[in-house]
């Protein structure tokens, strides 16, 4: 894997669509993935022997173009999230930096626990709206997935997720990699014990 901090940020200014108003959505199983309600890691953690959070880097920064309108500041966090030793996830996370320093929650240290845990097992968290995205073959992620031995051969997808902690949101983005798609497509996907 060529996959390295030196690399990071791999997130880019990315248009983002509400799922009801995206009419090109994936008519295959990956539309399910991408639309569910529940925690993904909890998902992905069902599809395989050995979950692992790769972390590619995090820091505070400045937000990307329209990524987060109301926060000139946030800790943004890039990780793979693995499956078996097979990257699955690439996912993006948005903290405005006033939460950085939040009593009940640090997230600035949460290394290789994976966030997904955190945001769905706290009560002042509300999940919120979820936003989808294609990434054309030429973008970021697509190199990303290229350098992790993963051939790009058709548009990526995503989701972007909102969480709501103390009147401020939370954004997470998860990018699904070809490995993850070809598994979640193919025939063996109904007789996985994948589930929400």
């Amino acid at each position: 894997m060529t996959v390295t901090s030196l690399s990071f940020p791999y997130g880019e200014s990315i248009q983002w669509f509400s799922p009801e108003n995206f009419h090109s959505m994936p008519k295959t199983a990956l539309k399910e993935w991408l639309l569910a309600t529940g925690s993904l890691t909890q998902k992905l953690k069902s599809c395989c022997q050995d979950f692992e959070v790769k972390v590619l880097g995090e820091h505070l920064t400045n937000p990307l173009a329209g990524e987060c309108p109301n926060q000139s500041r946030v800790w943004v966090r890039e990780v793979l999230l693995c499956l078996d030793g097979k990257p699955w996830v690439f996912a993006r996370t948005l903290i405005p930096e006033s939460l950085t320093e939040h009593q009940q929650h640090n997230f600035k240290r949460l290394g290789s626990r994976p966030l997904g845990e955190l945001l769905f097992s706290s009560n002042d968290i509300v999940p919120g709206k979820i936003e989808v995205a294609e990434f054309e073959s030429c973008s970021k992620l697509a190199q990303l997935a290229t350098s992790l031995s993963q051939a790009v051969s058709e548009p990526l997808w995503g989701r972007r997720r909102y969480f709501t902690l103390a009147d401020q949101q939370i954004i997470v983005s998860e990018i699904f990699l070809p490995a993850a798609v070809k598994i979640i497509n193919s025939e063996l996907a109904p007789s996985m014990a994948c589930t929400d």
